[in-house]
């Protein structure tokens, strides 16, 4: 029996296409989306945000993928061509990147997130799929999707929607589902005000994660619909999923309980600086809730050849806890304390740094004192600069979130800003 349940899933990734939506604004990162899309935002010392989506793919056997582009795309693209071109043509698989083309008369951009996949139905027709999976290109998790593809076809529903709990303070950034006893979708409101929570657990509400899968044929009758409607955003959670719904279609649900790196359910929307930061920070913890050390899991990226890191100096030793260090790094002499840095980045003797997050290619002068910093790629920090130890003085120059995160770039600090390609910093 289980060789079979493998064989059935096998099949059903197999005549599956992926649909990745990474053209997004990103505006909630602020200046970190500047000059990149957010999925091409790096995280984890390594990672870029769309290499999870896009290896939770691959684990899961589905080797058929378009990646959807639109705003300040040429990192990300330059992300994928570098790093994910290794699949088999031969066997039929691909990441194609799909950037927005404006072929409809008015020559828009994509309206919303069905209005994006419509504009490229005709590429994706060329395919032939059985079934099409949606993603976001700019959620951290590692999700088995053949588990909810085989839900779907089990309960023979023309649409199926990946859902998480969430606690009701953040379900507003959501949309909010009810169900019945069988998983069915009862009930839908796209980021309400007061989110509804579930029966006897008025704490926490249940979530969609913009993780959809259709039967195609469903698919394209409906996107043709929505397209016609005058009145309509053209987006899946205000407008496909509410007609759906008032229209008797079957959508079904499929709860997301475990991980597949073995955890607990996972699954963080990075779409604010505080969440992207503290996302980063619990990779460092002493039992992180993602494992990115997983082998049955691994998640892939582009990985530059750099040098192992470097921590020199005689007679004081570096002191370095909880902190992760990424290749091409060279540390003199100073301390680190859950703090994070990404490939390239040079630290000066008898620094401090708590809490800090250094992107590519950043370089920290001698004796500074940063803390709960993130430095954006390429940054260099003047010898003796103190940030994070003062708000009032911070907010003159630099950026503070909500939760006291002092968010740097090069244009902060009267370096030269714009686009750094990647092959400067590899961040």
């Amino acid at each position: 029996m289980p060789n079979t349940a493998k064989r059935f899933v096998s099949r059903l990734t197999h005549n599956t296409l992926a649909l990745v939506l990474a053209g997004g604004r990103g505006s909630r990162l602020g200046v970190l989306t500047d000059w990149r899309t957010k999925p091409a935002v790096p995280f984890g010392g390594k990672f870029r945000i769309v290499d999870f989506t896009l290896s939770n793919c691959l684990n899961s056997g589905i080797r058929r993928i378009c990646v959807l582009t639109q705003y300040k795309s040429h990192a990300l693209i330059q992300h994928l061509l570098r790093g994910w071109g290794g699949l088999s043509a031969e066997q039929g698989e691909f990441i194609d990147i799909i950037p927005a083309q404006q072929w409809l008369d008015d020559e828009s951009w994509y309206l919303g997130t069905a209005d994006a996949v419509f504009q490229c139905l005709d590429i994706i027709e060329g395919y032939k799929p059985e079934y099409v999976l949606i993603l976001a290109g700019d959620h951290i998790y590692a999700m088995d999707y053949g588990e909810t593809l085989a839900a779907h076809v089990d309960s023979n529903a023309d649409f199926t929607i990946a859902c998480n709990l969430v606690p009701k303070d953040e379900a507003g950034q959501f949309g909010v589902m009810q169900v019945d006893e069988t998983d069915r979708l009862i009930d839908f409101a796209e980021k309400p005000d007061d989110p509804k929570t579930l029966p006897g657990e008025p704490d926490s509400a249940l979530v969609s994660m913009g993780i959809y899968v259709f039967s195609f044929d469903y698919l394209r009758e409906q996107l043709h619909r929505d397209a016609a409607d005058t009145s309509s955003s053209h987006d899946f959670g205000k407008d496909l999923i509410p007609f759906a719904l008032a229209h008797g279609d079957h959508l079904q649900t499929h709860p997301f309980r475990t991980s597949a790196t073995g955890g607990a359910n996972y699954w963080r929307d990075v779409g604010t600086i505080d969440a992207y930061y503290e996302a980063n920070l619990e990779v460092l913890s002493a039992t992180p809730p993602i494992d990115i050390y997983d082998q049955n899991w691994p998640i892939r990226t582009y990985q530059p050849q750099l040098p192992a890191a470097r921590f020199v100096g005689a007679g004081k030793r570096c002191r370095v806890e909880d902190t992760m260090v990424s290749g091409g790094c060279i540390i003199n002499k100073s301390d680190l304390d859950r703090s994070l840095l990404y490939s390239n980045v040079k630290v000066g003797e008898g620094c401090d740094l708590q809490g800090v997050l250094a992107l590519p290619g950043c370089e920290i002068g001698a004796g500074c004192r940063l803390k709960h910093v993130i430095l954006d790629n390429g940054c260099i920090v003047p010898d003796g600069t103190v940030i994070g130890g003062d708000s009032r003085i911070d907010r003159q120059r630099f950026h503070i979130t909500e939760r006291g995160v002092v968010v740097v770039n090069r244009n902060m600090l009267g370096q030269d800003a714009g686009y750094l390609p990647t092959f400067a910093t590899d961040g």
